[in-house]
């Protein structure tokens, strides 16, 4: 893989895991506050599309949805298949 899309994709994945982290964040800050919230699909998608490890670490820094079954399975479930489909194709390449 040429060094140009890998410095693309690491700075990508910094960004999207940066975005998921912090809206963990500050969807805490606003549920404390009872303002306008960031949609559960919203921070799922930021998860799939990259995120998955800033996501599940602000859901446990900042301890928010960890009383949601769906969030405290479905975001490891989502870093795992992430990490198996990356093993995947650096075993194949």
């Amino acid at each position: 893989m040429p060094e140009t899309i890998k410095w693309i994709l690491f700075v990508y994945l910094f960004l999207m895991n940066l975005i998921g982290f912090l809206s963990m964040l500050i969807d805490k800050r606003r549920a404390r506050k009872n303002g306008w919230r960031i949609r559960e699909r919203t921070l799922f998608l930021l998860a799939i599309l990259g995120g998955s490890i800033g996501s599940l670490s602000g859901m446990y820094i900042f301890r928010h949805k960890t009383r949601h079954w769906y969030f405290v399975l479905g975001m490891p479930l989502i870093l795992f298949l992430q990490a198996a489909l990356t093993l995947f194709f650096l075993i194949r390449s």
